[in-house]
Formats: C-alpha cells, sequence, structure tokens
C-alpha cells in the first residue's frame, strides 16, 4: 500500500528503542504499560527539533493542542501579572510533562520557555484522548499528576507564607536534589539552569536575599558554589533547614 504523504510517517523500531532505553520512560509515560500499547503511545509521539534557550514551548493565551515530555535540558513556566510582569510558576526537569494546565480550559494559562537546549517529545492530546479506551493507565496517570499540581500548590503557599528566606532556598535545592536523584544524575552536584532572579521570583525573594542566602549556606559548609555549579556537602542539614524534606515540583504541568 503507497503510504499517504500527508499523514507523518513513523520508524516505529527507532521510537521503541528511544523509548525504551530512556531513563525517563517510566516517569512521563504510565507504568506497566504493555508492548502493544507501547507501539500505540509511541506511533503518536512526535519528536521535535531541539528548543533552542529562549524558545517557547508554548504561550500564554495560546489554544492547548499537546503536552510535552522533557527529554533533556529545562524548561521554565511563568504567567504575566495585570502589570506585565512575569511570575515564575515552576521549573521543570527532564522526565516531566508541561502543558497539562491547559487541560481544562482548552488554553494555556502559563508560558514555557527552555532555559537552556532543550529536548521534548510532544504528545498531541487529541490523540492521546483517543487512546484512553485502550490504555486505562493512561488517564489514571494524568489524574495522579494532576493530583500533584495540587498538593504542589498548597506546600507552595505555605512555603512563601510561612517560611524564611533560608528555608525556602533550602526547600528548593531540596526539591532540585530529589528530582535529579529520581532520574539518575547526581543528587549533590548540578547545575542551576535558572537565574538568580527566577530563583527568587520564584520563591517571592529579592534577588540579593538569594545571594546572601547562598552565601551564608557557603559560610556554614552545607554547599558550595561556583557560578551555576552547586555542590551540596550537607544533605542532612540542608533538610534541618528546610523543615521539610521532600517538597513537590513546581508549577501547573508536570510528574
Amino acid at each position: 500500500m503507497q503510504k499517504d504523504p500527508a499523514i507523518p510517517q513513523f520508524d516505529l523500531p527507532r521510537l521503541r528503542i528511544a523509548c525504551r532505553e530512556c531513563t525517563l520512560f517510566q516517569l512521563c509515560l504510565p507504568v506497566g504499560v504493555s508492548e502493544a500499547d507501547l507501539d500505540l503511545l509511541e506511533n503518536i509521539i512526535k519528536r521535535r527539533r531541539p528548543v533552542q534557550r529562549g524558545e517557547y514551548l508554548f504561550q500564554m493565551g495560546e489554544p492547548f493542542e499537546s503536552i510535552f515530555a522533557v527529554r533533556s535540558g529545562s524548561v521554565k513556566t511563568y504567567t504575566l501579572t495585570e502589570d506585565g510582569r512575569e511570575q515564575v510558576t515552576g521549573f521543570h526537569l527532564p522526565g516531566e510533562l508541561v502543558g497539562l494546565d491547559a487541560i481544562g480550559g482548552g488554553r494555556h494559562a502559563c508560558t514555557a520557555k527552555a532555559l537552556e537546549t532543550t529536548s521534548v517529545c510532544e504528545l498531541p492530546y487529541n490523540q492521546l484522548e483517543e487512546l484512553w479506551s485502550r490504555i486505562p493507565s493512561l488517564p489514571r496517570q494524568l489524574v495522579r499528576i494532576m493530583s500533584k499540581e495540587v498538593l504542589h500548590d498548597q506546600t507552595l503557599m505555605t512555603l512563601l507564607g510561612k517560611k524564611s528566606a533560608e528555608e525556602r532556598l533550602a526547600s528548593y535545592l531540596l526539591s532540585l536534589s530529589t528530582r535529579l536523584g529520581q532520574r539518575g544524575f547526581s543528587s549533590h552536584e548540578f547545575n542551576l539552569s535558572m537565574s538568580r532572579n527566577d530563583i527568587g521570583n520564584y520563591l517571592g525573594l529579592a534577588v540579593e536575599t538569594v545571594s546572601r542566602v547562598f552565601t551564608r549556606f557557603q559560610d556554614e559548609k552545607v554547599l558550595t558554589v561556583q557560578r551555576r555549579n552547586v555542590r551540596i556537602h550537607d544533605l542532612t542539614a540542608l533538610r534541618r533547614i528546610s523543615s521539610y524534606s521532600n517538597i513537590p515540583r513546581a508549577c501547573p504541568s508536570a510528574n
């Protein structure tokens, strides 16, 4: 049968290898997917060209079409206040989903921008919906992720409303450490792709305060910072400072 040139063609064996050999597979796709069901999922996944630093996955107000799974790199999500200022709502790492915020309203409630060269897999939502009857674990996975977002929102309100600057930054660094460790990366040493200004914006702190707290943590031998490289020397101390050992990720969208 001749292939219709208007329909995208997928190399299923290549895509199966890409997913099955990906260390992030169980993070962004449902656990326990059968071989046949995985074929169906892989058939709709679009491999996009790398998104360069500063480029958008989508912008606030745009129609919702796809969910994105971060394969490498990192993504910042943010909204705009009434006076046009950015309000950072999250930082998304490999294995996390971006774009779930728009399922309810059909339009994106925040903007997603690459913080560095980032590779993503695009999952068109209308095609995902068509697979729900075939793969019951798929909608359950999305509900599980969205329930985590509710928990995140509650935790973030507590973090911003009642905690000191030291507790906020310690909690944020612990979140990064935990998430990176779950993805097979070092939980003790990593690069911050986000600026201190963005970190301060997200945590409700002035950038000068963020720098001051980093300096204090270095003076106390909790960690060292060289430019954007962070090396944590004492996770126990960081947990003690944060007084909360594992805060959720960040913002409307991910795993």
